[in-house]
Formats: C-alpha cells, structure tokens, sequence
C-alpha cells in the first residue's frame, strides 16, 4: 500500500478520494469556498511527487499548468505510488500605505505614564518598561495589516502584512460565517488569525528590540464578520436577514451605548501586555462594519459640509458611503469574488505573475500587458480584469451585454495565446453581476440622497483592490459612478490610519460612536426598484449622469418579490 505524504506526515493511499479527502486526514487547512466544485480555485496544491497516481486534470483546471492541480478536482487512481504536495504558498499584493502619513497627530491615548507607572484609562496597569506601545491593525476578509505605533510620539514604528490565514474557510464572508457555525470547526478562524498577528508581533518586536509586554493596547478595524469572529462571538446572525451582528441587535434594543467593543486582549490570544485591552471600532449597520466607520475616522467625513462627498471601498463586499446636504447614507454591495480571481476561469489575486494592466495593441491585434512581478503570465487579477473589459468595449470587441461581435455565437476570447489565457462569455457574466453590485450601491445611495454623479465634488476610493484600479476604464463599465476622474482621489489603506487614529486619541473614538449613530443605511434590494437598476447594471456601459427616479413597474415587482420570500 502506497502512502501520500505531507510535512513528514503520511497516510494510506485509498483510490476514488480526492487529494482534499486526504488533506483533511492529515488536518491541513486548505481553502476552499465553493464547498469543493472546482469553480473557486483557491485549493491548488503542488503534487510534487506521483502525479500519474492522479486523475486528468478536469476542466476546472484547465487554468493550470505544470505539477499544480486542485485538490477538490484530482483522484487518486493507483495504489502504488507514493504521493508528495503541498499547497500553493503565494504572496499577494498588500496595501499598507495610507493617506497623508505625516498628517498631524493628535495624542490623547488611552494609555498614559505618569512617572514609572502605566496606566489605562486611569487604571494602573504595569511598571513602565522604556516604552508604551499600540497595535493599529485592518482585519480584512483577504488581508490583514498589523502596525506597531508608538502611542508616546504617534508615529508608526513598524508594519507586517499578510494574506488572512483563515481563507481555508472560504473567501468570502458568508463562506466564513458557515464555517465558523459549524461546531466541529468553532474557534478555528479566530486561532488562526491571532496566530498570525502574534508571529508579526514577534518579529517586528524582536526587529526593534522592543519587549512585546509593552504593547498595552489594540485597536482593530474590520468588516462585520471578521470583527465579531476575533472577538470570539457568535456570527450566525450576520449571515441571516436582517444580516446584523448581535452587537447591533443589543445597541438597537438600547441595551448598549456602542457597538464597538473592549475586551482582554489576553483573552483573544494576544501575546502582548497581559492587562492589554483589545478595542474593535464601532459597526455602521449591518455589513457595513468597522473598517468602514475607520474610513471614515481617516478621511475625517462626517455630515456637516457643504460638498458632496463619496466613498466607495471597493472590495468582495464594497460599502458606499454618501455625504450630502447634511445627511450620511450608507450600503453594502455584496460585490463576490469575481473580480479577486473567483469564478472568472483565468482570474486570480494580486499574485506575481496576475495580469495588472491590459491594452488592445490595434496595431498588431494582440494585447499588450504587465504582470506583478514582471512575472509570466498566469491569469489576471482585478485591475487587469477591469483593463480587458474596458478595452473590449471600447474597440467595439464586446456589446454591453457581454458578446463577442466578431461571432455572437463566440464562447471565449484568447487573451495570451501562449499561456492559454482566455476570457469566456460565462467569465464576462460573472464579472458583470460583481460589477452590478457595485453600481446598486452608487447609484441607489446618490438617488436616495437626490444627488447625481455630477454632483460628487470628490470620489475616495479606498482599499487594497481600488489602489491599483484604472478609474477611466472603471467608469467606462459601470463599475464607478460617473464621476470626473479629476475629482476621484486613492486613499490606499484609510483602514488602517482609521485604526491608528482610534488607538492614539480618546476624543476621536468618541466622536466615531456619535458619528455612527447618525448614519443612515440602505438594504438595496429593499429598494422598489431594484431588479431593474442591477440588470441595468449588468451591462457594461457608464451610469448616466442623471439618475432616474423609481418607477412604477419597478416598485411592483419588488413588492410582488417580497410576497414570495
């Protein structure tokens, strides 16, 4: 009986089970988030030994090349060869950078010294050990940042970036909260990821010389569900209507004053001061969480002003946020993982080797392009994604509705004949439902309002995702309001400075509580029409200048959809 191995650890080989099957054996946290269909592409392994033992691969690999297989998708055939993989370790792309980093820094912490004593929030915690510390850090569904800050001066001392750990979980909120609610799996998703915060901890300590034991607090933005699931709380009424964290169900009943939280840092697995606190800034509503609400505190929005104001963090889950005429509207787009290198065949993250940038060479007829990493290319991540459609449109390649014009009757178009790479109608349907949501949340925030794109005197884009996006080919699809790409501004990771904010003063906490409770929220698909705004959406093409008002049609299927559910 042969054996397939991993890490030193071996199990028997059984023919008819997937290399998945064998993996949970071995209790390897492989991602996954379409429940082993094939159509995520997020458990790729190396087989790096006995891949004849292995099944063909499937037309759900067709993507890959050399050793990689998925480990959903490749069956053990024989018995008797031995089988060696591991899974595929990539480094993404991350966004640690934020807007006027040398901005000025008001400091009125929580934590103080007064002589040789720490204290928090007047309490006397610890002896002063040569330096007070404070961990800023945004917990995102894909990546996560952890910045070491100096609480005495301000400043920023250090950063670690890295993928979330918890993607074996699913890449996408939703797959997480079903993970998380299963008994079997409780508490996994939060070790994992407080693992990962405590290897940076130690290494950007350990790099300045710094006792971690000085860290004495913890400042976290994140989304709904990465928030409630580091906290150690139960998310299950996240992933159902009215998708709200208990949290907010408590603050809404008025049996709390905030939905931030404050907590033993000990208590979340922190290797840090053992009285630290760990504090999680304020939820908005719903799935608008606290990364949102750190935006905010970054870009110092708030409704008092006379511009119109909008921000968009563009993401698997985009939240929209309007400031107009005094008011503050906000939403969720439940965008997917289209445009993060889901259910698009030759889609992937910001990985070496993801197309990033794309432009139809009219001359030669091919597609001129650049890879991160000037890496050969594999596939193309979102920007890349967003560069092909725009192009295609533009050169009158593809309708709006996503065919192909040299033959309607076209299932794909090759992109990188050498690689293989193609783009298939299903791929450009897929992408078109992200880029919907995205358009829903802009345009029924600025209808709600009464305002127009013409009226945004400035679009912030915030986020990893939207750092590298081209904003003209991101209007010309739809996928950005159409605002002037003049008055669109990058605001790169405002999470993470909303974070640090938080941890380095007392006042603008408080301000954020205050400010959250003034913010309106929108359920989109609430609105009476809809249906009709997201199959317009669908289409590739710009959102008008002037927005329609509700009609009649729209509200009556609305209705006639709510007496269903």
């Amino acid at each position: 009986m042969s054996t397939i191995k991993h890490d030193g650890e071996a199990r028997a080989i059984e023919p008819g089970r997937t290399i998945f099957d064998l993996a949970d054996d071995l209790k390897m946290a492989v991602p996954t988030s379409c429940k082993r269909s094939g159509t995520c592409h997020e458990c790729i392994v190396e087989v790096t030994r006995g891949a004849e033992a292995l099944s063909p691969p499937s037309q759900a690999e067709a993507f890959l090349r050399g050793t990689y297989r998925l480990a959903c998708q490749a069956h053990i055939t024989r018995d008797d060869i031995d089988i060696e993989f591991a899974p595929l370790r990539r480094t993404p792309r991350i966004v640690t950078d934020t807007l006027d980093e040398d901005g000025p820094i008001v400091l009125d912490p929580l934590v103080t010294r007064d002589d040789e004593n720490v204290f928090y929030d007047g309490e006397l915690i610890d002896r002063y050990r040569g330096h007070l510390l404070g961990l800023a850090i945004d917990l995102g569904t894909t990546t996560v940042v952890v910045d070491l800050v100096d609480l005495a001066s301000g400043k920023s001392l250090k950063r670690a970036a890295f993928e979330n750990p918890q993607r074996f979980g699913g890449s996408d909120v939703m797959n997480r909260i079903s993970y998380d609610c299963k008994p079997a799996h409780k508490g996994e998703l939060q070790r994992a990821v407080a693992s990962e915060i405590n290897r940076a901890i130690i290494a950007m300590t350990g790099a300045l010389a710094v006792p971690r034991q000085a860290i004495y607090e913890v400042a976290i933005a994140a989304n709904t569900t990465m928030r409630d699931i580091f906290f150690k709380l139960d998310v299950e009424s996240v992933g159902q209507r009215p998708y709200k964290s208990t949290i907010e169900h408590e603050w809404r009943a008025g049996k709390r004053a905030t939905t931030a939280l404050v907590t033993r840092a000990k208590r979340l697995g922190l290797r840090v001061n053992a009285k630290a606190r760990a504090y999680g800034l304020p939820l908005i509503a719903s799935h608008v969480g606290a990364d949102t609400a750190a935006d905010l505190l970054a870009l110092d929005l708030t409704p008092e002003g006379e511009e119109t104001v909008l921000l968009v963090d563009m993401g698997t889950n985009t939240e929209v946020v309007l400031r107009h005429k005094g008011r503050m509207i906000a939403a969720s787009c439940p965008a997917g993982p289209a445009f993060e290198g889901g259910l698009v065949t030759y889609g992937m993250p910001a990985y070496d080797g993801a197309i990033e940038s794309i432009r139809l060479n009219t001359t030669t007829d091919r597609f001129d392009y650049r890879t991160i990493g000037d890496a050969p290319p594999i596939g193309l991540c979102g920007s890349g994604l967003i560069d092909l459609l725009a192009e295609l449109c533009r050169h009158g390649r593809m309708t709006p509705k996503g065919v192909f014009t040299a033959d309607r009757r076209l299932q794909s178009l090759t992109v990188v004949p050498a690689q293989g790479i193609t783009l298939s109608r299903e791929d450009a349907s897929n992408l078109a439902q992200a880029k919907a949501a995205n358009y829903c949340g802009q345009y029924i925030v600025l209808r709600l309002a009464g305002a127009d794109p013409r009226d945004v005197a400035r679009l912030y884009l915030a986020g990893g995702f939207a750092q590298y996006v081209d904003v003209s080919n991101a209007v010309l699809i739809g996928l950005l309001a159409a605002v002037p790409e003049e008055r669109v501004v990058k605001v790169g990771n405002a999470a993470l400075k909303g974070a640090r904010i938080a941890l380095l003063s007392r006042t603008k906490r408080l301000g954020l509580d205050a400010l959250v409770a003034r913010i309106e929220h929108v359920e989109l698909e609430t609105t009476p029409d809809f249906f009709e705004i997201f199959v317009e959406g669908c289409q590739f093409k710009p959102m008008p200048e002037t927005l329609a008002a509700p009609t009649i049609r729209g509200a009556a299927a609305a209705e006639r959809h709510r007496s269903t559910v």
